[in-house]
């Protein structure tokens, strides 16, 4: 199979693929978190250890937790004592401007009062003045180092004023509180500005020397110990040396080095998945290569949802199964098939499990989920089957994350069983509730057609459809009975029935135009007789060009279309045809004129359809109805057909033709089958 597929493989598809794997995986690595041999497991106090055993890779200090090294700093801190430098030369600056500016006395004290107070404000600089703002938040049992000149001295931080407190003590001199009212005139508070400045470099470097001698390990594990066992409860003991050993291992791999190897897996990592799904496109579903919106939609789901589970994993702490990752199968089922969905599904879990780095349980649940969506969806029919997959989705993953939780645990107590994780995957439950709105967008901007959209073309209420019952009520009936015996045909073989319905409902859609020039709908008078036979054969040919053109007026999808297209494929109106030939033997016939102008059918539901029109029409003109009469005419027509090669372009087998003449063999002996004739009852004269 390899050796054909390598036979047949252009240079242009290789290098369209090529660059397909190549983007993709670029935007997946880009969009990968950078933390270089980090680890995720999610680990609680209390709680069974649900990973393999952990064994330490590298000796590694076990830190204190950072509540115990907080306790310790705090208490260190308690006996710091910060460092403020005394400025002596703001005492004789503020006490000669006091002399000076009351030079002449203070109104209404004696004139001794100048040098009271100035020995007030020498004694209150001797203490030490610091600014209110830092005096306040000082506690009062503190103490500071106080520094002058090459000298740092302890003082109590009673000791020492703030501006605000040194201005009441001035007044608390019993000499100059009975001057009080004359003494606040006087803006004694100009005088008292801060001596003591906060020396920050100082003052740091010291808190930085206490701080440094705290010890932040207490204890070492060594190369090869045993960290935890699966199955072990985690105590706060152990909790706090898992936390050292994922501490340690960040610190060691944030090298660049490390960070450049760590770049190069994912890359080797995500090309090997990406490749593979080309390839497996390639082999299996190389049609879809040839349809762009197609494969654009599934490189774009596996990339969006493993950029959303990148951003999760880098920026939140919300739990992975928060996100709807069946959405994925769900709608490639839907508008592809089962096999694809299986496909696309596992790869896109496998790479984001790669984000995970432990993801054994991921795996496990994400792909049940996804199987479950897929069996839920054989055929989409109805919007309660997106209701009832969502629910069987969530219940199958509930389902899978229990089994592994019970796995993992050595007791049979459900208090071990984390509960958070259900909670995420009931919201999980409820956002494959938005699959049927999100089926629309994607409908729409990739180009594909639901079976939803299917079923509400196909209601007998829609304008076109409604309008041809009326104005071409034999078309319509022609219509409606292809379609049965189409539908019939593609359950036998496999085919999409609900497609090959609603494409045999618009099939002639066209005719509702002229209705009157085609035999279904005639009642009598035939407009034909009227036209020669290239003009009557141009009105036949017409009834595709006008369908097509009602199909864009009212916004019909393009698979619809092509029924339309190709129901007579590249086919000649054979009748008038002959007609042009017997009678104008010695003229030559452009057979352009009397050619529909197709394509020949492509799909194996087209097909079906030009089958079941064909021998449905002609089934009406049987003079009679016999088993043989009906079988020589389905044998007779699509034989015809076949050698005419009708089919040449379109994925059907002989096997499949065989099957669509049995079908439609047993269903027109159904439906033309002769009714007995009833005897007259004899009366006595008759006797």
């Amino acid at each position: 199979m390899l050796n054909n597929w390598f036979e047949k493989i252009s240079w242009h598809e290789i290098w369209i693929k090529t660059v397909l794997v190549v983007a993709s995986v670029a935007l997946i690595v880009w969009a990968m978190p950078r933390e270089a041999g980090s680890f995720n497991f999610k680990t609680e106090v209390g709680r069974p250890w649900r990973y393999a055993d952990l064994t330490a890779p590298f000796d590694f200090p076990v830190y204190k937790s950072e509540e115990r090294v907080k306790a310790e700093r705090d208490s260190l801190l308690k006996d710091f004592e910060p460092y403020y430098n005394l400025n002596r030369d703001v005492e004789g600056a503020q006490v000669r401007q006091f002399v000076k500016d009351y030079s002449n006395g203070i109104p209404g004290l004696p004139s001794d009062y100048i040098s009271i107070i100035a020995n007030r404000l020498h004694s209150l600089y001797q203490q030490g003045i610091m600014q209110s703002g830092e005096y306040n938040m000082m506690d009062t049992t503190r103490t500071i180092r106080v520094v002058s000149g090459k000298t740092a001295s302890t003082v109590p931080i009673t000791h020492v004023y703030s501006t605000v407190s040194a201005y009441e003590q001035l007044f608390a001199d019993p000499s100059l509180s009975s001057y009080r009212e004359q003494l606040q005139k006087c803006n004694l508070n100009d005088y008292i500005i801060p001596n003591l400045a906060y020396d920050r470099d100082r003052s740091e470097a010291s808190q930085n020397d206490m701080l440094s001698n705290i010890p932040l390990a207490t204890g070492l594990v060594q190369h090869g110990q045993k960290i935890i066992g699966r199955g072990d409860i985690v105590d706060e003991k152990t909790y706090n040396t898992l936390e050292s050993f994922f501490r340690e291992n960040d610190r060691r791999h944030q090298t660049e080095s490390q960070l450049s190897a760590t770049i190069l897996g994912q890359i080797l990592y995500v090309s090997l998945l990406i490749t593979a799904f080309t390839v497996f496109l390639s082999l299996f579903r190389n049609d879809y290569f040839e349809n762009m919106r197609t494969t654009a939609m599934l490189y774009a789901l596996i990339i969006l949802f493993t950029v959303i589970t990148s951003l999760m994993v880098s920026h939140t702490f919300m739990h992975v199964f928060l996100i709807p990752y069946a959405m994925v199968p769900i709608f490639i089922r839907v508008f592809m098939d089962s096999r694809t969905a299986f496909m696309a599904h596992t790869t896109m879990i496998l790479i984001c499990a790669c984000i995970l780095q432990h993801p054994y349980e991921f795996i496990a649940v994400e792909t049940v989920a996804g199987l479950m969506a897929i069996f839920t969806l054989r055929e989409l029919s109805s919007r309660s089957q997106l209701f009832w997959t969502a629910v069987l989705v969530m219940g199958a993953a509930m389902l899978t994350n229990l089994s592994i939780s019970l796995l993992n645990i050595n007791d049979l107590d459900l208090k071990l069983i984390d509960t958070g994780e259900y909670q995420y995957l009931l919201l999980n439950g409820v956002l494959l509730f938005c699959s049927y709105p999100l089926l629309y967008i994607i409908e729409k901007a990739f180009g594909f057609t639901s079976s939803i959209t299917l079923i509400e073309l196909s209601d007998m209420n829609k304008t076109l459809l409604r309008r041809m019952s009326e104005v071409a009520p034999g078309t319509f009936q022609h219509s409606t009975q292809v379609g049965n015996l189409a539908v019939e045909i593609a359950r036998k073989i496999g085919a999409k029935s609900l497609l090959v319905r609603t494409g045999a409902l618009y099939h002639d859609i066209g005719k509702i135009m002229n209705p009157a020039y085609f035999t279904e709908n005639q009642a009598g008078v035939n407009p034909h007789d009227s036209l020669t036979f290239i003009d009557s054969a141009q009105m036949l040919i017409s009834h595709v060009t006008e369908g097509i053109k009602l199909a864009d007026k009212y916004n019909l999808p393009k698979e619809i279309k092509d029924f339309i297209q190709t129901h007579h494929g590249q086919g000649k109106t054979k009748y008038f045809y002959i007609k042009q030939k017997n009678e104008h033997p010695d003229e030559a016939v452009d057979d352009l004129l009397f050619t529909y102008p197709g394509p020949n059918p492509f799909t194996k539901e087209q097909a079906i359809l030009m089958m079941s029109d064909a021998v449905e029409a002609a089934s009406r003109s049987l003079p009679d109805y016999t088993e043989q009469s009906i079988r020589e005419l389905v044998n007779r027509i699509i034989d015809s057909q076949v050698s005419e090669g009708y089919f040449r372009e379109c994925p059907i087998t002989f096997r499949d033709i065989q099957y669509a003449k049995t079908v439609l063999i047993e269903k027109l002996k159904i439906i033309y089958h002769t009714r007995i004739s009833y005897p007259e009852l004899k009366t006595e004269r008759s006797r």
